[in-house]
């Protein structure tokens, strides 16, 4: 599998897959609440493109799944305690990680935060925060089978949508982590492990 920033290229087939995606949840347990049409969207895509943002999970041509990583906390983020009080130009906060229905179980969403850690390590963040709608259970195992501590209950402003409380997480990386990370993926290399 390989992982990489997305291309304009790419948008058509993220597209599909926030559908795919919506209609898997639709006929199954919605868990984040997500909805075709509404979010998310290609046009969530586009703006993650433009804003140097979005991220694309491939197996061969296709693409099995996304996330946007920013350097700014939705609003809401301000109402909880951190575990730590860094500014965000030195946290990454991940959206809309998600994995194609074809591919769930198969670990690509453990994939997808290794590499987002392995990233975060490298630009010497301290942590990384993301927000899970409250009772998304299977996001939830996730984050936290991967080292992230739940801080905080929230409201984010989305009960319009049926979403009034979301579970916040952070992973706090090693103050060392850039180069315990990096010298892991050196060793790693060398090896030809991947």
């Amino acid at each position: 599998m390989e992982i990489r920033k997305a291309v304009l290229a790419d948008l058509d087939g993220i597209a599909r897959l926030y559908d795919a995606a919506c209609d898997h949840l639709e006929a199954h347990e919605n868990y984040p609440g997500w909805a075709k049409g509404v979010y998310p969207t290609r046009a969530d895509a586009e703006t993650g493109l433009r804003e140097n943002a979005l991220y694309a999970a491939l197996v061969g041509e296709r693409i099995v799944g996304s996330f946007l990583l920013r350097h700014r906390p939705e609003t809401g983020y301000e109402n909880v305690r951190w575990l730590t009080d860094d500014d965000y130009d030195r946290i990454y906060v991940v959206y809309t990680l998600v994995v194609h229905p074809d591919f769930l179980h198969r670990g690509i969403g453990t994939e997808m935060l290794r590499y987002i850690e392995a990233l975060a390590a490298r630009e010497h963040c301290s942590s990384i925060r993301l927000d899970v709608t409250q009772g998304n259970k299977p996001a939830a195992r996730l984050y936290r089978k991967n080292g992230f501590q739940r801080v905080g209950t929230v409201s984010l402003g989305y009960e319009a949508y049926g979403l009034p409380w979301f579970d916040l997480y952070e992973k706090l990386l090693p103050k060392s982590g850039a180069d315990g990370i990096q010298d892991r993926e050196e060793k790693e290399n060398v090896h030809g492990i991947q």
